[in-house]
């Protein structure tokens, strides 16, 4: 069993792996990258962030109180902290923080 568990998790590091490298060994040197290709790298964070907040806040209409405030108040932090620190992490973890405390106390 552990054996399998290994092996699962070398073939998952080794996925990983290549596709973080795929892009610098597709485009490197003077090789540029598509053009459809850059808008959508320029498209695609803000995309998967709305994406992500639909899904955070998708069962507010049925629980407003219990999910949708403190939702709500953690999109909001996300969205301050990053306007303020304009770091991915800080945001990502006082949002996750915020939002952990108030589904405790509401």
């Amino acid at each position: 069993m552990t054996v399998y568990i290994l092996f699962a998790v070398f073939v998952s590091a080794l996925i990983t792996f290549g596709l973080r490298a795929l892009p610098f060994l597709l485009f490197h040197g003077k090789r540029k990258m598509p053009e459809w290709l850059s808008r959508l790298g320029a498209i695609l964070p803000s995309a998967i962030m709305a994406v992500l907040i639909v899904y955070c806040l998708r069962s507010v209409k049925n629980d407003f109180v219990g999910n949708g405030i403190p939702g709500l108040i953690a999109v909001l932090v996300v969205a301050a902290s990053y306007k303020w620190k304009h770091s991915t992490f800080i945001s990502i973890v006082a949002g996750t923080a915020v939002y952990m405390v108030l589904i405790r106390i509401i």
